[in-house]
């Protein structure tokens, strides 16, 4: 599967973006899916997760009531809506793809995904 992720962009604060995720292939839609983030200097951190139906979500501490993960499966893709951006929110953020078993729980570590696109670069100014 190959991800590609569009969306990013300089942005000032409390502004919103909405990133995508396209997928090459429509076994996508059987694949849990991840937004991770890395800023410069700092290691690659998890977002926010959804599982393949989309009944399922999961966000981190840090952007949860701000940010909202969705997807199409009908268009291979999953979206992050991120609202009231932050500097703090500054980072490349990266798509990625799970082949996460029906009944596992979503899951936040990054060497457990299986594919990755190649990542937006978003930028918060304040």
């Amino acid at each position: 599967v190959q991800l590609q992720a569009s969306g990013g962009g300089l942005v000032q604060a409390c502004d919103s973006l909405r990133l995508a995720c396209e997928a090459s292939e429509g076994t996508f839609s059987y694949y849990a899916a991840g937004w991770f983030r890395q800023a410069p200097g700092k290691e690659r951190e998890f977002v926010a997760a959804i599982n393949w139906s989309g009944a399922d979500t999961k966000y981190a501490d840090s952007v949860k009531g701000r940010f909202a993960v969705s997807r199409d499966n009908a268009e291979n893709t999953v979206y992050l809506q991120m609202d009231r951006l932050k500097p703090e929110d500054t980072a490349v953020y990266y798509c990625a793809a799970d082949n996460l078993g029906i009944l596992q729980t979503l899951r936040v570590v990054p060497h457990e995904y299986d594919y990755w696109g190649q990542g937006t670069l978003v930028t918060v100014s304040s």
